[in-house]
């Protein structure tokens, strides 16, 4: 079985090189992994490219032409993992808020379901204690505020480390998935909701960056508050295929 890692990256050159590292180290069989860099000014590409040199026909590079949101950068892993045969495709970032030690679980989980969720919010999950209560609460507040107005049965509809079966992602329609921050994993949660894939969400403990700088942005958040109602009231529910 071949399981793909796809990793969105600006301006990670000094986390990628340790998180591929762990990844491998792991010692998961037909385990690969696919970088989607959008052009970083630190060299991010670069470093891809050689770490695809030392480890042949383990690691894939996508380059873009620069800048381009989250989610195109995942719809682009998506589909290049489903090209290339991929039965389990999971999503990380590469700043180490998601730890890789997690995976082999997601790999036991996806067995009996279709897709799974590492959770901040269900019980046994945590955020970084150097989150102050402000930061906890809005991202606690947030959650409710998605859950709420799209009927999300996830607990954490923002999270970005995910474990799916191939044929979710070749059953949605990426073009109708509009969001661009980080409110596009509720869409892409909303749709398999609605599409009737089994879901299940496992406890993780989400950290602080190990290295660089947040994306967050105004424009991210003020995504974030306007989204969910489109969502709602506009679904992407077209099945592929």
């Amino acid at each position: 079985m071949k399981t793909t890692v796809v990793i969105p990256t600006y301006n990670e050159a000094a986390n990628l090189p340790r998180l591929v590292q762990e990844l491998l180290g792991l010692g998961i069989e037909g385990l690969h992994i696919l970088v989607v860099d959008d052009n970083s000014p630190d060299g991010t590409g670069e470093v891809a490219e050689a770490l695809a040199r030392d480890h042949p026909g383990r690691i894939g590079v996508i380059h873009r032409q620069g800048k381009q949101g989250l989610a195109t950068a995942y719809f682009a892993g998506w589909a290049r993992a489903l090209e290339e045969g991929a039965d389990y495709i999971i999503e990380m970032d590469a700043d180490f808020s998601h730890s890789p030690s997690y995976i082999p679980q997601f790999l036991d989980k996806i067995q009996e379901y279709d897709v799974v969720v590492g959770s901040r919010f269900v019980k046994g999950g945590s955020v970084d204690p150097g989150w102050g209560l402000g930061r906890k609460l809005l991202s606690r507040l947030g959650n409710l505020y998605a859950r709420l107005i799209t009927g999300l049965k996830v607990k954490d509809t923002t999270a970005g480390f995910k474990c799916f079966r191939r044929e979710v992602l070749a059953a949605l329609d990426f073009s109708l998935i509009k969001s661009r921050g980080y409110i596009f994993q509720t869409e892409v949660a909303y749709a398999c909701q609605r599409l009737g894939f089994r879901v299940t969400e496992v406890p993780i403990s989400f950290r602080q960056r190990a290295a660089g700088e947040s994306k967050m942005s105004f424009k991210i958040f003020y995504e974030a508050l306007w989204r969910p109602w489109r969502i709602r009231l506009h679904p992407p529910l077209k099945r592929r295929g």
